[in-house]
């Protein structure tokens, strides 16, 4: 039975969010055990969030959730690749559909995304 080695990286893992149709990364956030297993149990993906210092289920405040289809760890079971159907227009907190809309090009980070809806009327505060 494998383990996933949760205390060689302090704790936390690596979790690479991938739409499970077209192989996108939409994001990457890090799992401890209670949050994988929350992820595993109910389908939907759940992080840990290092500068909120808290658990949070993807999408519990805009509504894009995403589904978990698959999960899989690498060699050495200290990170993880989840595909996921994603629920709503994006993933990226930002708005965009995925967190990585940025390229580097011609020595400097282009934006190459439109974001798909207003951060600031999903996440009012």
């Amino acid at each position: 039975m494998i383990e996933i080695n949760f205390e060689k990286m302090g704790g936390l893992i690596p979790a690479v969010i991938q739409d499970y149709e077209n192989g996108e990364v939409l994001m990457v956030a890090f799992m401890d055990k209670k949050t994988l297993d929350l992820t595993l149990k109910d389908g939907k993906t759940w992080f840990y969030s290092r500068s909120r210092n808290k658990y949070w289920m993807k999408g519990e405040e805009s509504g894009n959730t995403q589904d978990v289809i698959e999960v899989l760890t690498d060699c050495d079971a200290d990170t993880l690749v989840i595909k996921v159907k994603q629920n709503g227009p994006a993933a990226c907190h930002t708005g965009n559909r995925s967190c990585f809309y940025r390229k580097w090009e011609n020595g400097g980070w282009v934006e190459y995304s439109n974001p798909l809806f207003d951060p600031k009327e999903v996440y009012k505060k």
